[in-house]
């Protein structure tokens, strides 16, 4: 009996469930704004590191420069974040705060994304570009 219950709960529940996920473009309500703007930096997040997984891969000869690449991602973490702490600190501890920090967040990350695609776009024998152009 439980578990037609768990079962019939969970048929009803999960179209809700995806259609408010699917809507981000029309969402009115501040809980599926906040899923929505968690997906969007969750999505641009996971760009990003496989960006730079691929930065690491092309600069595996050179263990200065990749020294030199975490050390200034970190940075840039610290930046992103405390950026978009200041952004958003007038709303702190409002439920729109985390709206905003992950909207903030996000920008700054597709940001960054660009940087890194230009990265990978580096043409042999440009000496301006840090990364190797790809083999």
């Amino acid at each position: 009996m439980r578990l037609a219950f768990a079962a019939l709960a969970t048929a009803l529940l999960f179209p809700l469930a995806t259609a408010s996920a699917q809507d981000c473009a029309n969402a009115t309500d501040q809980a599926t704004m906040s899923q929505c703007a968690g997906k969007a930096l969750n999505d641009a997040d996971k760009q990003l590191n496989a960006d730079f997984k691929e930065i690491e891969k092309r600069l595996a000869d050179d263990a200065g420069a990749r020294k030199q690449l975490v050390a200034a991602q970190r940075a840039w973490i610290a930046f992103r974040d405390a950026e978009c702490d200041f952004q958003s600190s007038g709303a702190a501890g409002g439920s729109i705060h985390p709206m905003l920090v992950a909207n903030c967040k996000a920008a700054l990350t597709n940001q960054r994304l660009m940087d890194f695609k230009n990265y990978l776009a580096c043409e042999e024998g440009d000496m301006s570009c840090p990364v190797p152009a790809a083999e």
